[in-house]
């Protein structure tokens, strides 16, 4: 499956941003579908997971915060980023599966 990730920008402290992924076939299939950021010297991490059945796990940075879901008509996984801080910047990443990976969409949280 390809994925093509969007809605990336930059946002005041603050603010918010809604993430796409839209996949490139149906996602119904694809057990777990998540969001994945990786900042300027740091190593990916775990953002925000979804299964299938709708159960969602996030990275205890992000809880209360963001909001994964997905829209199984659209082929399309978003996230919610809400109450952003400098420390979201970074590149987000979406995943299908166990191998496949978006392009990335950098957000920037800044005054």
């Amino acid at each position: 499956v390809q994925l093509q990730a969007s809605g990336g920008g930059l946002v005041q402290p603050g603010g918010s941003l809604r993430l796409s992924c839209a996949a490139s076939e149906s996602i119904f299939s694809i057990y777990v579908m998540g969001w994945y950021r990786e900042a300027p010297g740091k190593q990916r991490e775990l953002v925000a997971t979804i299964t299938s059945g709708g159960s969602t796990n996030y990275g205890d940075s992000v809880k209360d915060r963001f909001t994964i879901f997905r829209h199984g008509a659209k082929n399309t996984v978003y996230l919610q980023m809400n109450s952003l801080k400098p420390e979201d910047t970074a590149v987000y990443y979406c995943k299908a599966g166990r191998y496949s990976w978006g392009q990335g969409t950098q957000v920037t949280v800044s005054s």
